[in-house]
């Protein structure tokens, strides 16, 4: 089984912006990250980045960091990009979410963009919906525990 675990619980009370690591939060069934600005009834409730993702913009020069691509889980160890739409996570003992877009497009560029000339989140963040919710924290696990059949 795929695994890896939880770096940062970000969060902010709007959207458009880099979020702050609060360390552990609560997902909310259907809702998103409790008290985050992306939560609602859409498909794209949670966000996710791997930190070696935001490795590679570190090695662009840039002093970034989790939460700083608006991502609300920062995780190690799973290659989440590599993830299909339609894969389960679970994530901490209860959580569950599903994964229902890999990449964005950016209708505005970012300030990362500006700087680097590039940025992860449009091709390697990925989106979810929460299936169970539960309570979160860094440290935890995240592991894929279904994917949908052709997944790799």
């Amino acid at each position: 089984m795929k695994k890896g675990n939880i770096i940062a619980v970000c969060t902010s009370p709007e959207k458009g912006g880099r979020k702050t690591d609060v360390r552990q939060g609560l997902l909310v069934e259907n809702f998103g990250l409790e008290g985050d600005g992306h939560g609602g009834d859409w498909h794209r409730q949670v966000s996710l980045l791997a930190t070696e993702s935001i490795d590679k913009m570190r090695a662009a020069g840039l002093d970034v960091g989790p939460g700083d691509f608006a991502e609300n889980l920062t995780t190690a160890g799973l290659d989440l990009c590599a993830l299909p739409i339609g894969t389960v996570l679970r994530v901490g003992e209860t959580a569950s979410l599903e994964i229902t877009q890999i990449g964005k497009i950016c209708h505005e560029r970012c300030a990362i963009f500006y700087q680097a000339g590039d940025c992860v989140m449009p091709k390697e963040g990925i989106f979810a919906v929460v299936r169970q919710g539960g309570r979160v924290a860094v440290g935890d696990p995240v592991e894929v525990v279904c994917q949908p059949e052709g997944g790799k």
